[in-house]
């Protein structure tokens, strides 16, 4: 697995978002997206629909950059985002 820009192995922080619906993954993104080093990467699998927009809504008004969307090896969605 690597990364939607071809850097890397793996997020350096996944958050497990599957079943909690919106705002739910947005909310533990903005909690958990400094636990993580400038620099670095935070995936988050959520199967709400609404992640797809919310994710890279969330980054352009936090200043960060979203990286692109895969599928976690489940098949759910996974919308990366590299800390600024």
């Amino acid at each position: 697995m690597s990364n939607p820009d071809g850097r890397g192995s793996g997020p350096d922080l996944e958050l497990d978002c599957r079943g909690r619906p919106c705002p739910l993954p947005i909310i533990e993104l903005g909690r958990r997206h400094t636990d993580v080093d400038v620099g670095g990467t935070v995936a988050v699998v959520a199967d709400d629909v609404a992640a797809r927009v919310d994710v890279p809504a969330w980054c352009r008004m936090r200043g960060q950059v979203f990286l692109g969307e895969d599928a976690a090896p489940d098949g759910v969605p996974r919308y990366w985002v590299r800390r600024t």
